[in-house]
């Protein structure tokens, strides 16, 4: 338990508390009214929402953390019109959707903080890790006829285009806020 205590604590600089609170609170509405208002293109939003859960790995320690990965889901079926008619069935989606946000946050927790494996190895590792976890829940699902078919392509290789073009914004991101960021 001392070990994923440690992991889950790890921080790619050292941020005070006030300051991870700060970056909780704006990565946590931004994502939460992101799908609310803008809705469509899922890509631009689901990049969006991918950066932001990057940095927050990066960024911000322990349970500070479960707003970011909750609050995007949460958005989306706010919204009411990502699917469209099929906004429902996100809703059976749902807990799979934070799995996998949190697959991605832990991945780089894991493997980028941890391990200290390069960023691009982590961002392949931790977005094939979420989208194969969404689509192998999705395509579990449609296979139990729960969900529409619709759901394999939003919840596996929009969910990899979505995690990797948000690793590569985040990675600029991160680079410039290390920089100006007062240590």
């Amino acid at each position: 338990m001392e070990y994923i205590k440690k992991v889950v604590n790890l921080q790619d600089y050292v941020l005070g508390n006030s300051y991870q609170y700060f970056e909780m609170f704006f990565y946590t509405v931004v994502s939460f009214f992101l799908p609310l208002f803008l809705g469509h293109p899922q890509l631009v939003v689901g990049i969006v929402v991918n950066s932001l859960l990057i940095s927050s790995a990066l960024n911000i320690k322990g349970y500070k953390l479960l707003p970011v990965i909750i609050a995007p889901a949460l958005g989306a079926i706010s919204r009411g019109i990502l699917f469209g008619p099929f906004t429902v069935y996100l809703l059976y989606m749902l807990p799979f959707i934070w799995v996998g946000n949190a697959i991605l946050v832990f991945s780089f927790k894991f493997f980028k903080l941890q391990l200290k494996k390069n960023y691009w190895l982590t961002l392949i590792i931790g977005s094939l890790l979420k989208s194969g976890f969404l689509f192998g829940i999705a395509f579990i699902l449609y296979s139990l006829n729960i969900l529409p078919v619709m759901f394999l392509t939003a919840m596996g290789i929009i969910q990899l285009t979505t995690a990797v073009g948000g690793g590569i914004t985040a990675f600029g991101f991160q680079k410039a806020k290390k920089r100006f960021t007062i240590q």
